[in-house]
């Protein structure tokens, strides 16, 4: 199948792309700029992946997010507060409506391009905080974009039912280099190692059973709740 892949560079999008790159014809990968803080750090790892493997990679600019939306994750929102996703605080990183908005470009890119489906790595961990990463939102999605398209575009999101220990292990067993790849949405020099994706990063690798070649400015025991448990493989 001909497939567009969203991709933004981070541990999800890089191992969705190297996963549809197994089993479909990539046309392209499709990066947003939509003013996060860590946008600069994440999208050349973006280019990175999709350049290695000869796959066109575009920059859509959605500057209008930075002006007029609201969200801690953008440059014009506060401070990214540590801890994890499963804390009340980590929704002031939720940016109305992105995957939508996201989704709905590449659904009329695919369909300009030739594509058949769009492919995005929302997994089961975004689900406690992201609305528009539940498999109901992407039901409904899916929908609409078939609806909407002369094509009958397809949503496809294989890590839907995955958790993001799952999705290391895939990456692994595809060949990819994990320190090639940007979650910290702090956006420093270095994954600060404390804020919620950073810790969901940190808790994937040891739940995986896997090293983590991430550099992090800091790298404080783990919430007991997220610690690794004795069953993981």
């Amino acid at each position: 199948m001909k497939v567009c892949v969203l991709l933004s560079g981070g541990m999800d999008s890089v191992t969705v792309l190297y996963d549809a790159l197994s089993s479909h014809d990539v046309l392209a990968c499709l990066s947003f700029d939509y003013g996060a803080k860590h946008n600069a750090r994440e999208i050349p790892f973006a280019k990175l992946h999709a350049v290695r493997h000869g796959v066109a990679h575009h920059v859509i600019p959605l500057d209008f997010m930075n002006r007029l939306f609201k969200s801690d994750l953008l440059r014009s929102g506060g401070a990214i507060p540590d801890g994890h996703y499963a804390e009340e605080s980590m929704k002031q990183t939720v940016v109305p409506f992105r995957n939508g908005i996201m989704l709905s470009i590449a659904a009329g890119f695919a369909e300009s391009t030739g594509a058949e489906a769009v492919v995005i790595a929302a997994h089961s961990g975004d689900h406690a905080i992201y609305p528009d990463c539940r498999e109901p939102f992407m039901q409904a999605m899916a929908a609409a974009i078939g609806q909407g398209t002369y094509a009958n575009i397809q949503l496809i999101r294989p890590f839907i039912a995955m958790d993001k220990a799952a999705i290391a292990r895939r990456g692994v067993e595809l060949g990819i280099d994990f320190s090639e790849t940007w979650s910290c949405y702090k956006g420093g020099d270095l994954h600060c190692g404390t804020c919620g994706t950073c810790v969901e990063r940190r808790e994937a690798f040891q739940l995986a059973g896997l090293p983590d070649p991430t550099l992090y400015e800091q790298t404080p025991a783990l919430p007991e709740f997220v610690k690794p448990r004795m069953d993981a493989n």
